[in-house]
């Protein structure tokens, strides 16, 4: 039997818990007493989705649908889920070996193959046709899916009571896309890069619960790296120091004590440093403001780090017949030794992306050429047919490849030295957009791979000059329905793409490791730059008319507008 159906299980409910004393008012007098210190101030304990429990008679079809439902409430390890399901099979089903993201709840198909009639039958299984969109594996990673429906498997037996449970279910959870955001949230580990002067962020998902900053601090002592990201980052812990004990205290105000094991006694002031600058910057969205790291209740002391953060202005860099540079206010304010050079060839500028210190750009004209202008001087880099944009690193290296040859990556020194990197997207026939973030080690790329659209990532490795020597291999982000016309950065781990089409134009805003959200862009937009936030995002139409975005609307700013051009990292 097959049936499509709306979920019936699900008890969404806010249950406000009051801790009460048996006086009616707040005392006045006596000493302060610090409360249960909690981990993670973007989530309140005190509301939580609380799931239904399994029905007296509840069919086999109910059932499993009832456990599926029941991955909305994580509580003790999944307790509500695990009451679906026989003895032996709750003692051993693992719910965090990953979770399958499907489209919605109501498109769940139900397919019963029972021994006997409905009435009679002891034992069968339950298929369940869903439409998996994502999927989130045991060390949190998000991968978006794409493709036929998929479908899951469930054993199902009457117990001695005559109810039905399941006997044999896959480890993991199933949640549609609206759910899984309100059990999960997404998380970044940060990591250095090869010269210990960047955080590179390595987004994973966890379930939202008091713990969190000790789910972090395992993670970024235990796992590595996503497989993708590895090749261009490293971890300031070794491999010999772990938690020493399995929870992170944290204070009322914020410090978090992280007991590690004895090794870590022996590393050095610069390598204790790196440890708690790393843990400071992974543990504070779960609301820490300061970490000390400790060694049998010894303070090791550690300081900081010295690392580089990026650009943190978000202006618009744009391009007028008369003046070039970013968009402050009402003003464009020019770039010493680069400006005026672009307004002399301006009718033929076709793109320019701006060094993250303003020294120097990288041009593209209307012949397709790139070129780079610094301190007054104008060279030329590539002249290769169908290049794409050209991007910038925080390095001072220009980047260029043709639109169809991805593998004929190209980065040029300031001596206009070519550094030819062939491993570059070896899956990809095509490459539409090239973009690097502010740590240099993450360049995202608009792919075509198997006549389909893709934002990719790749990690870049380098030497201690920090040449680029090597390219990681592709991690494919999510896929892009229609025309890439233009991409940049928004922040550290989203990416803003112009996706166009005859009729319409899209800001898809995708983050790196999770999923994306679009809103309508103007008809004739041309062009995209992005920024430290959403609402940096700046569009720009083909009458030269530059926009901003003000949430779900853009409103019309600067006009004259040749090109709107990036800097480094947006």
């Amino acid at each position: 039997m097959t049936r499509r159906r709306r979920s019936f299980a699900i008890v969404a409910l806010a249950a406000f818990v009051a801790v009460l004393t048996a006086c009616t008012s707040l005392p006045t007098s006596g000493e302060a007493n610090a409360g249960l210190a909690l981990d993670d101030v973007d989530f309140n304990p005190d509301i939580s989705q609380i799931a239904a429990r399994p029905l007296e008679g509840a069919s086999p079809e109910q059932i499993v649908e009832g456990f599926l439902d029941a991955a909305l409430t994580p509580d003790n390890s999944w307790a509500i889920a695990r009451e679906f399901l026989t003895p032996q099979l709750a003692a051993t089903w693992r719910p965090s070996a990953g979770v399958s993201i499907d489209s919605g709840a109501p498109d769940r198909e139900f397919t019963a193959d029972l021994d006997a009639g409905t009435e009679e039958a002891r034992a069968g299984d339950i298929r369940v046709v869903l439409d998996q969109v994502a999927r989130v594996d045991e060390s949190g990673e998000y991968t978006e899916l794409t493709g036929d429906a998929s479908v899951a498997s469930f054993g199902v037996e009457r117990n001695e009571d005559g109810e039905w449970r399941i006997n044999a279910a896959d480890d993991g959870i199933f949640l549609d896309e609206e759910a899984f955001t309100q059990v999960y949230r997404r998380y970044a580990l940060q990591y250095f890069d090869h010269s210990w002067t960047h955080l590179v962020p390595d987004v994973r998902w966890y379930p939202r619960r008091q713990t969190i900053a000790t789910t972090l601090t395992n993670a970024l002592l235990d796992d590595d790296p996503s497989e993708w990201l590895a090749p261009g980052v490293r971890s300031a812990f070794p491999g010999d120091v772990a938690l020493a004990r399995d929870s992170v205290p944290i204070t009322p105000e914020k410090v978090a004590t992280v007991e590690l094991t004895a090794a870590a006694s022996a590393l050095d002031s610069t390598q204790t440093a790196r440890m708690r600058t790393q843990l400071e910057a992974t543990l504070r969205p779960a609301g820490v403001t300061e970490v000390r790291l400790t060694v049998n209740g010894r303070d090791l002391d550690a300081g900081r780090a010295a690392v580089e953060t990026g650009r943190t202005d978000s202006s618009p860099v744009v391009l007028t017949e008369t003046q070039f540079g970013s968009y402050i206010g009402e003003e464009i304010v020019p770039y010493d030794g680069i400006s005026s050079e672009v307004v002399e060839i301006a009718p033929t500028v076709r793109a320019v992306d701006v060094a993250a210190d303003d020294s120097q750009a990288a041009v593209q004209l209307d012949d397709g050429a790139v070129y780079t202008i610094s301190n007054g001087r104008v060279d030329q880099l590539d002249d290769r047919p169908g290049l794409v944009k050209p991007s910038i690193d925080p390095y001072g290296f220009t980047w260029s490849v043709p639109a169809g040859s991805p593998q004929a990556l190209t980065a040029w020194q300031s001596d206009v030295t070519p550094i030819e990197l062939q491993e570059a997207f070896p899956e990809a026939s095509a490459v539409s957009a090239i973009r690097f973030a502010g740590d240099g080690v993450r360049l995202a790329a608009i792919i075509t791979v198997g006549g389909q659209r893709w934002l990719a990532l790749a990690a870049i490795v380098r030497d201690q000059n920090q040449v680029p020597i090597e390219i990681g291999p592709t991690h494919q982000v999510a896929q892009i329905e229609g025309a890439a016309l233009g991409m940049s950065w928004i922040g550290d781990d989203a990416l803003g793409v112009l996706v166009g089409s005859d009729a319409s134009r899209i800001v898809l805003t995708q983050n790196v490791g999770g999923g994306g959200t679009d809103v309508a862009a103007p008809a004739d937009a041309v062009a995209v730059s992005g920024g430290r936030t959403s609402a940096a995002v700046r569009i720009l139409d083909n009458q030269g008319v530059l926009f901003a975005q003000r949430g779900t609307t853009w409103q019309m700013g600067l006009s004259g507008v040749l090109v709107l051009g990036s800097h480094t990292g947006q």
